[in-house]
């Protein structure tokens, strides 16, 4: 009889953690910063998922927060990167900079304006 409850409990207890601890695939998505936060573990980007461009905010983990590259990120970055989708944006799970002209034509013209208008507004720094 113990045995037979043991072997429910265990069936019961994958069944109910079976769906919530599988996490889908992540997607491949594209990304051009457009602003860089104190706290580099939230950083808002317009972001090329499914064929749809949007405003978002990319959840970057401790491992990616941690990477010497991820620390000189700024503005105008563009990025590739494998994410999953959640309701507060996009939690990375691996990202790689790119040159802008290797982003997809849907963010290519908004990253060319990016460039400009941070040309413009450090130019005048720079006399």
């Amino acid at each position: 009889m113990k045995l037979w409850l043991r072997g429910l409990a265990c069936v019961a207890l994958l069944l109910t953690a079976g769906p919530v601890g599988a996490q889908s695939d992540p997607v491949t998505i594209f990304a051009l910063v457009t602003k860089v936060p104190r706290d580099r573990s939230r950083v808002p980007a317009r972001v090329l998922a499914g064929g749809q461009v949007a405003d978002s905010t990319l959840i970057a983990p401790d491992e990616i927060v941690g990477n010497p590259v991820w620390r000189t990120l700024e503005m105008c970055h563009s990025l590739k990167a494998e994410a999953w989708k959640t309701p507060d944006g996009y939690r990375l799970a691996s990202v790689k900079v790119l040159d802008p002209g290797m982003l997809p034509m849907e963010l290519q013209g908004m990253a060319g304006d990016c460039l400009i208008r941070k040309a413009i507004e450090v130019a005048p720094l720079a006399d």
